[in-house]
């Protein structure tokens, strides 16, 4: 089986966090015995210019590599041209969150950009052979033309190798935090809006006032390979953004057995169901620290890898490669 993956979001000299579940997707893909070639567009780096060659870029990879089907590893501009381009075999679009749900930003060239992929990914989502979304919430963001019959929700994958429990303290250590905490993690950049970097801020602030000394850390511009570091250092992850699909933190945040104080978004609520010492919270500051303290008052380990076990790597590319299979066999289920 060779499949021609097309993606705008890899890891890169310039930018090593960037997508860095695309390309352990791509890797796992590859050691189950997918053969996979790699179309990059660098649209972090050259903007919308990126997609000005991108039909031709395509059309040589195909040639060149004959693949049995294509991948298109994000929706959005990219994902319009790819299946306008493509029309001799399988194109599979594998949609994200911003690129159906829009990035909400409130004016401008932003807002108009944002708006427009989200209506190049319902024109490819129409046009694909096969789609698959994070979440529940994308599936219903999907145009009405868009069936069951080729679509399935696939989250991504968390690799419980890379994320597992490890010894609080000696993260601590490592990362050159309190020894004595506690320590809250925020996992994201705060400068991006969605991800309301401002309500986790208030939400540790009312720990304060209630006299709770809690410490807040930001993941965003962070080497990838120390987030487990920085995960299992943390007494909670806590989530507040306005739209999400399935977040890859809270999967590994489960996977390292480190509590979850979450704003009810994406898959969360699904993903942390059952599981004591996790919490949904509404998108209030009070309540968020409320449940912040209901997590800082018990032990801080939770029982959450088992559940991350159920979305390992490896059981979302046994997915991906029986997807593959469908949709090479001219099926529309598996």
């Amino acid at each position: 089986m060779r499949a021609l993956v097309v993606t705008n979001i890899y890891p890169s000299p310039a930018m090593p966090a960037l997508g860095t579940f695309v390309a352990d997707q791509v890797e796992q893909l590859r050691a189950s015995g997918v053969a996979i070639d790699l179309v990059y567009v660098d649209r972090a780096e050259r903007g919308r210019r990126a997609y000005r060659e991108l039909g031709a870029m395509v059309r040589q990879g195909v040639d060149d590599h004959d693949p049995d089907l294509v991948h298109v590893m994000y929706g959005g501009v990219m994902a319009e041209v790819v299946t306008r381009t493509v029309r001799d075999r399988p194109v599979l679009v594998a949609f994200c969150g911003t690129d159906l749900l829009g990035g909400r930003a409130s004016r401008g060239v932003v807002r108009w950009s944002e708006r427009y992929g989200v209506l190049a990914s319902q024109r490819a989502a129409k046009r694909a052979t096969g789609v698959t979304v994070k979440s529940r919430n994308l599936f219903d963001a999907l145009p009405s033309r868009v069936t069951e019959r080729r679509t399935w929700i696939v989250p991504d994958g968390v690799d419980l190798e890379r994320f597992r429990p490890l010894d609080q303290r000696k993260c601590r250590s490592a990362l050159g935090l309190d020894p004595s905490g506690p320590h809250v993690l925020f996992p994201a950049a705060p400068n991006r809006p969605e991800k309301r970097y401002w309500l986790a801020h208030a939400a540790v602030a009312d720990l304060h006032r209630s006299g709770i000394r809690v410490q807040l850390h930001a993941l965003g511009g962070l080497p990838h390979g120390d987030v487990p570091l920085w995960i299992n250092a943390a007494d909670a992850v806590l989530l507040t953004s306005m739209y999400e699909g399935s977040p890859n933190v809270i999967k590994e945040a489960l996977a390292c057995n480190v509590p979850v104080v979450s704003v009810d978004v994406g898959d969360v609520r699904e993903l942390t169901a059952g599981i004591e010492g996790c919490f949904i919270g509404e998108p209030v500051p009070a309540d968020l620290a409320a449940k912040l303290a209901r997590v800082l008052e018990r032990p801080h380990r939770i029982e959450g890898r088992e559940r991350a076990a159920e979305v390992s790597l490896e059981r979302i590319t046994t997915r991906l490669t029986d997807i593959y299979g469908t949709l090479m066999n001219g099926n529309r289920r598996a």
